[in-house]
């Protein structure tokens, strides 16, 4: 209910991103280990099994979906997968396009406005929330960007190559010791920009203005350009880019049951995702 009001800035974690058939399952193991439960004792059970709600998992897509929730975050060795918050981005749009249709804002021939709003979601707006959104997040001038190259057929699993500050830093390689970059066995390696002086010259260093001012990068002798954190105490809802809804929201205490301004937010678990494990099999 709290990701309807405007001084909230409202993400969720990606394990049930999007809302598949082995969702709920998977949560429940998920939710016993990371709270360190016992299977043998019946609160602990009880307990995980009041944290693992379908409905609630499935209004979670549909309100990433209307632009109400505005970030996609990982956690990390808990219940979050730190590697797969693009993946899962691309997944989600692509599931609620075919469970949902087109958006409204869309055009008739493109997904644009739903593919930048997915992409917002995992770029600009967690900078914003940072207050680091001057200098990372977007492809902009001034702004240090990583360019990831994609071939069409692996868009969303298997980069082509990462561009950063001008500099190759990261590329799928074949064996270095071979006469040309296809042989196998393929697979990604750091480049030019990722060695020696040139990591400096694209890697920030965020601290607090104070910090900055201070001369923090002087009196520690770092290498890394340093930036200040800016604007963070005064960002509503309405500073997140593409995802910045503030519908009304309501849940049954009963059943779990999502309203989104009176409509039932809810879609089926899907069966089958774009972008699964038949992408990893070469």
């Amino acid at each position: 209910k709290v990701a309807s009001m405007p001084f909230v800035l409202p993400s969720s974690t990606n394990p049930t991103l999007p809302f598949g058939i082995n969702s709920q399952a998977e949560l429940f193991d998920m939710i016993m280990v990371c709270h360190n439960l016992n299977p043998k004792i019946p609160s602990d059970v009880a307990f995980a099994e009041s944290r693992v709600r379908p409905e609630t998992q499935a209004a979670e897509n549909v309100l990433h979906d209307l632009g109400v929730l505005s970030m996609i975050s990982s956690d990390s060795q808990a219940m979050g997968r730190v590697g797969e918050s693009f993946m899962r981005a691309v997944q989600m749009a692509s599931y609620m396009k075919a469970a949902c249709g087109r958006l409204k804002e869309d055009a008739k021939d493109n997904d644009n406005y739903r593919v930048l709003r997915y992409l917002a979601k995992v770029t600009i707006n967690p900078a914003i929330t940072f207050g680091v959104s001057d200098y990372i997040g977007s492809v902009e001038r001034g702004k240090v960007a990583d360019l990831v190259l994609w071939e069409p057929a692996f868009f969303g699993a298997k980069p082509k190559m990462v561009i950063k500050g001008g500099l190759i830093n990261w590329s799928n390689m074949g064996d270095p010791n071979a006469s040309l970059p296809t042989p196998q066995p393929c697979y990604y390696r750091p480049m030019f920009g990722g060695f020696g002086s040139a990591q400096p010259a694209t890697c920030l260093s965020f601290v607090s203005n104070a910090a900055f001012q201070r001369g923090i990068a002087e009196r520690l002798g770092l290498q890394r350009t340093i930036c200040p954190v800016r604007r963070t105490r005064q960002l509503t809802k309405a500073d997140m880019v593409l995802n910045g809804a503030t519908p009304r929201i309501d849940i049954n205490p009963e059943t779990f049951e999502v309203m989104v301004n009176g409509i039932h937010a809810y879609v089926k678990p899907a069966e089958r995702f774009a972008l699964g494990q038949l992408y990893w099999f070469s």
